[in-house]
């Protein structure tokens, strides 16, 4: 089973990712987990360059064609063999950041952005996606208050994150059988247990498998 998370900085993803895993985990269960851009040693690489604020000169489809390239590593090297040996995946970001961030926040043209995205995948999808949604205006408080040290990525204007989150409501729109949009401003307990509920549901299949 594949399931990635989603959403924009500071929504509270990772602290979720390890919610769950620990919970999966005290189960024994086989579970991967994984970030993107990342997860191989050309990934992270790879991730080292999209993230260096040196490199401001990067123009959009550079930034595009680099996260692709990650994710298509990624994809082969870890999660297709994963899949087949029928672990848990599970994913910090995914293809839908492409698309909500090179695609609705840079401005790339979609219909380029999702056939990039099933080129570096091979159509290798998650089952669910949870995107954990909040204000741009609540991440900016939660930088503020945990004094975050911000990326290349983060350095970009507010009207880019307010696309970006758009975005990924309208891509929540387009997958409603795949993406689960939660309110991120929940507390972290209660945000766990509406994953784990879905998550459980969700477990047969691999006991099936």
């Amino acid at each position: 089973m594949f399931i990635s998370f989603e959403g924009i900085d500071c929504c509270g993803k990772t602290t979720q990712v390890k919610l769950l895993i620990e919970k999966l985990q005290s189960q024994n269960r086989h579970v991967v987990l994984l970030r993107e851009p990342g997860g191989t040693v050309i990934s992270e690489r790879i991730r080292e360059i999209l993230l260096d604020k040196k490199n401001s000169k990067m123009i959009q489809i550079t930034e595009l064609l680099l996260f692709s390239a990650g994710r298509a590593q990624l994809v082969s090297e870890v999660i297709k063999p994963a899949l087949l040996q029928n672990k848990i995946v599970i994913c910090d970001r995914y293809v839908d950041s492409t698309t909500a961030y090179q695609g609705y926040g840079r401005g790339l043209t979609l219909g380029a952005v999702k056939t990039i995205n099933r080129v570096a995948t091979t159509d290798v999808m998650p089952k669910k996606t949870f995107f954990i949604d909040i204000t741009v205006q609540e991440m900016h408080e939660r930088r503020r208050a945990k004094n975050h040290e911000i990326d290349r990525m983060e350095l970009s204007n507010e009207e880019f994150f307010h696309r970006v989150r758009n975005g990924y409501l309208e891509l929540a729109k387009e997958e409603p059988d795949r993406f689960i949009v939660i309110d991120g401003k929940q507390p972290i307990e209660t945000i766990h247990e509406e994953i784990w509920k879905t998550v459980e549901y969700l477990l047969p299949e691999i006991e099936e498998a």
